[in-house]
């Protein structure tokens, strides 16, 4: 499916594709979360609030918990004290990966035009 099967005929951005996909992966940290971890596989919550640095601890539970919701982020919980909490994308998130990559590709040909 292309964004010209929809030309003329979207009343709402939200109804398309593209909406969806930008509903899972908008907004301002969700993109850099699932870098992260794509970068880290598998990251403890403080040490991705520390790779990340300017979030809030707020921000990111809540952003980690709409990546959850929508199928792109595990969570493991470990059953000890202090308590451990880990994040990995699922399947479903490394299908975006090929994305990433070309995203990366182009900030690398216009980072300097």
């Amino acid at each position: 499916m292309s964004m010209a099967e929809y030309k003329g005929k979207v009343k709402h951005i939200q109804d398309t594709p593209f909406g969806y996909t930008l509903s899972v992966i908008g907004g301002k940290w969700k993109m850099v979360i699932i870098y992260l971890l794509a970068e880290n596989e598998t990251v403890r919550f403080n040490e991705l609030k520390r790779q990340i640095g300017t979030i809030t601890y707020k921000t990111l539970s809540s952003q980690l918990k709409e990546l959850e919701a929508d199928g792109m982020v595990k969570r493991k919980e470990y059953p000890q004290i202090p308590p451990k909490v880990e994040y990995s994308l699922t399947e479903k998130a490394e299908t975006l990966l090929p994305v990433l990559e070309e995203l990366c590709e182009w900030g690398v040909a216009n980072q300097n035009n």
